[in-house]
């Protein structure tokens, strides 16, 4: 393995990792129930994902 022959400096290690920040997740609305979700993910609400059901959802009134 190999091993570092000089320490690196707390600038060049940032500057490194510049781009390693967290970004914002797409919103979209849901096409059967207006609910906001995350892109390419089921609804949390009715279970739809791009117009079928995908998961069938208990509805209690």
């Amino acid at each position: 393995m190999a091993h570092p022959k000089h320490k690196t400096s707390k600038a060049r290690r940032d500057k490194r990792r510049s781009h390693h920040h967290a970004t914002i997740a797409t919103l979209a609305t849901c096409s059967n129930c207006g609910a906001t979700v995350k892109y390419h993910t089921v609804c949390g609400e009715c279970g739809y994902y791009r117009g079928k059901l995908a998961i069938e959802k208990n509805v209690t009134v």
